[in-house]
């Protein structure tokens, strides 16, 4: 049960640790059987030369997915690698799923080694993930192995303090996405993810843990209070998440207005991320 500070829920423990968001018990009936699906198709394609652990995030286990409209997310930790063949069947449970199941609307399975999982570098941005923000599915959880986390400036760091870094990135997907599919995609996980450095941001200030997209916006505009415009933007922002849009303006506001002001604003309050190694 998490602890309510005043008359707020800040999601966290006692302690002032930040409480696990998910649980298998959370999963909502209509999408019961595509987990269990999941959890047979992850453990039959990797087996125990391969599978450490497999785990659920996002809408799904928070208990707060919409039938049709949210999407299905794993992480799966291999023992090392992983491999081409690893990769390949990571393709093929999530295409399958996809075309078995119409009450997801997509599958997003990462692939990591869990010596990256658990390495000192990951500690406060994957290995917060993990411990915080995965539901365990299959394995020995790993989270039995990290700290129990707190809303620091570090963690807000670490876990998005790399902003700048995917600008690059996104102005290239934004030119080259030339159908309104590819531009509903690209505008849904740019939203996604502005939303949620819009929150870390101001994180350690409010004091809690949330992964509510428009209590996240909410947060962000009560402590920017002096950029109205930027604070509509992240509400938008939020909005665009759950319903992306087509519209290249939408996406060129996104990208090219709130990133580089929310990026800068990151680098100022909180530093850089640490560099992680070139793949």
């Amino acid at each position: 049960m998490s602890e309510a500070i005043g008359t707020e829920d800040r999601g966290l423990a006692a302690d002032g640790t930040i409480l696990r968001e998910g649980a298998t018990a959370r999963v909502p009936a209509e999408f019961a059987p595509v987990v269990e699906a999941a959890r047979a198709r992850i453990a039959g394609s990797y087996g125990p030369g391969r599978l450490h652990s497999a785990y659920l995030y996002g809408s799904i286990p928070r208990g707060t997915a919409i039938p049709g409209v949210s999407d299905l997310d794993l992480l799966v930790a291999v023992l090392d690698g992983p491999t081409d063949a690893d990769r390949a069947a990571a393709e093929e449970i999530s295409t399958a799923l996809d075309s078995a199941f119409p009450v997801i609307d997509g599958v997003g399975l990462l692939l990591h080694p869990v010596r990256t999982l658990m390495s000192e570098l990951e500690r406060d941005d994957a290995g917060f993930f993990i411990a915080c923000l995965c539901t365990p599915l299959l394995g020995e959880d790993l989270a039995a192995h990290l700290p129990r986390y707190r809303p620091t400036s570090l963690l807000a760091r670490e876990t998005n303090g790399d902003l700048a870094l995917a600008l690059p990135r996104w102005r290239a997907r934004a030119a080259g996405a030339t159908t309104d599919e590819a531009r509903r995609t690209l505008s849904r996980g740019v939203a996604r993810r502005l939303v949620r450095s819009a929150f870390t941001l101001v994180m350690p200030r409010w004091g809690g843990w949330t992964s509510d997209l428009h209590r996240s916006a909410d947060l962000f505009a009560r402590y920017y209070p002096d950029h109205p415009e930027r604070a509509a933007q992240v509400r938008a922002a939020a909005a665009i998440a759950r319903t992306p849009s087509a519209d290249p303006a939408v996406l060129a506001m996104l990208v090219e207005e709130l990133t580089p002001w929310l990026a800068a604003e990151y680098t100022a309050v909180h530093g850089t991320k640490a560099p992680r190694p070139e793949e």
